[in-house]
């Protein structure tokens, strides 16, 4: 449980700032900026918990995640405006934070005896449902959705790797080193190099 509270906490706090960056792109209010930074902060975890019935839901149970956000969205709220390029930043941020969920999302699953299908679903379940969510509030097209991006299918693979890492050893730290190694390498790639999966074109009927 202490792993799993360290993995928390640590993509908590950077996906608040990824949402408070979107809500200074969307010129919100400072309530504004605290609402959608815990939307995005807390809502992959929070969806994983209803999922696995895990009870109290990890931030009912520790209020301080929620703190954490808002004390992310304050500091986004005044130096903000000290950042050039928000949509690059916010992009990175969520890079950083995607591999710590989808890590914290196997761990969860692990310690609740899941197996290994449903134990890859929740590490992709954490890692981008509060970005999904937050992209929806703040009326943008869902990052995990745009075309030629590499998202999903990031978080997918590192959890795949961090299960593996699971089985092979059991450390915290193997599992959140396979996991960041093969997501955000992903992640990274799809947004430098515009690596990207094959997307449908549809073609006029035959005659």
């Amino acid at each position: 449980m202490i792993a799993l509270s360290t993995l928390d906490y640590a993509s908590v706090f950077v996906f608040a700032l990824s949402g408070a960056l979107a809500a200074s792109r969307a010129q919100l209010d400072l309530v504004g900026f605290a609402f959608v930074a815990c939307l995005t902060a807390v809502g992959g975890g929070t969806t994983r918990d209803v999922l696995l019935d895990r009870n109290p839901v990890f931030w009912i149970d520790a209020p301080g995640y929620v703190i954490l956000a808002s004390a992310a969205a304050v500091l986004v709220f005044f130096t903000a405006h000290l950042v050039e390029y928000r949509l690059r930043m916010l992009h990175w941020l969520d890079a950083v934070a995607l591999p710590i969920a989808v890590a914290a999302g196997v761990v969860a699953a692990i310690e609740t005896g899941q197996g290994p299908i449903i134990t890859v679903l929740m590490g992709v379940v954490t890692g981008c449902m509060g970005g999904l969510l937050r992209d929806v509030v703040c009326n943008e097209v869902p990052l995990v959705l745009k075309q030629g991006e590499l998202y999903v299918s990031a978080a997918f693979a590192g959890a795949v790797a961090a299960f593996l890492a699971s089985k092979w050893s059991g450390s915290l730290w193997h599992i959140l080193i396979a996991c960041v190694a093969v997501t955000f390498t992903l992640r990274a790639g799809s947004m430098i190099f515009g690596w990207s999966l094959p997307v449908y074109k549809g073609r006029p009927p035959r005659q």
